[in-house]
């Protein structure tokens, strides 16, 4: 067994703090909001993919990331909570209390708000294809390449409760990869992180496309059959 991987008797100790910790919750009538993961693969989506893909890019985070993908397999990502510009989490270990975890994630400028909206907004011609990461290649290339507006190590600065005087402990490495697993539920949480208003970006989606349509409205279809096509057709 490597270094960094959970024994058996390690496993053992942190699915029974897991239960006692959702009893305690519950009984103190506190929602949690765990990561669960299905199998190894922890993401599925093109968003959940290319956040972690993002992380694993960076030689600063490499040493800890395998470690962070074994908890959060695990099941010890006990509540994960996105706000902009902020990830709070609480992940189990082999004590009986979770460790706090904080992750701060730098804010956008304003132009960069601005660009991304407005870039999404003329390119993108339905909402469902753009949650499902099925957008042109030139946004996703906004995205995800140097100068995109996935975050780079110095966006990202983190503290966990947990004695490991790594910069990056596993415990945060966990919490990061759960970020991926909950960008597969709710893919707009990723703009709520870097601080772009949902509501606005959806509106401006959704505007883009009804001017599109208005644009449209008064040009002939080629499936719409002429009258003297119709009697052609049927004889009448």
């Amino acid at each position: 067994m490597g270094r960094d991987e959970l024994s058996a008797a390690d496993r053992c100790a942190i699915k029974k703090n897991i239960k006692e910790t959702n009893r305690t919750a519950a009984r103190k009538g506190k929602v949690l909001h765990p990561i669960i993961i299905s199998g190894r693969q922890i993401t599925k989506s093109w968003w959940g993919s290319a956040w972690c893909t993002n992380l694993e890019k960076y030689a600063d985070f490499e040493n800890r990331l395998d470690r962070g993908k074994r908890y959060v397999r695990n099941g010890s990502v006990v509540d994960l909570q996105i706000d902009k510009g902020k990830i709070s989490a609480r992940v189990q270990g082999t004590r009986k209390t979770p460790y706090k975890v904080e992750i701060r994630i730098s804010p956008l400028s304003e132009r960069q708000i601005e660009n991304i909206t407005d870039k999404c907004g003329l390119k993108v011609d339905n909402l469902n294809k753009l949650l499902c990461g099925d957008f042109p290649q030139e946004l996703k290339e906004v995205f995800i390449d140097e100068g995109g507006i996935f975050p780079k190590p110095r966006e990202i600065s983190f503290s966990c409760s947990c004695p490991d005087w790594a910069v990056m402990c596993k415990h945060v490495a966990a919490a990061l990869y759960g970020v991926g697993a909950r960008l597969d539920e709710d893919p707009l949480l990723f703009f709520t992180l870097r601080g772009i208003d949902t509501n606005r970006f959806v509106d401006v989606v959704i505007a883009n496309r009804t001017e599109t349509m208005l644009a449209n409205v008064n040009r002939p279809s080629r499936r719409i059959l002429a009258q003297a096509d119709i009697g052609e057709i049927f004889g009448v």
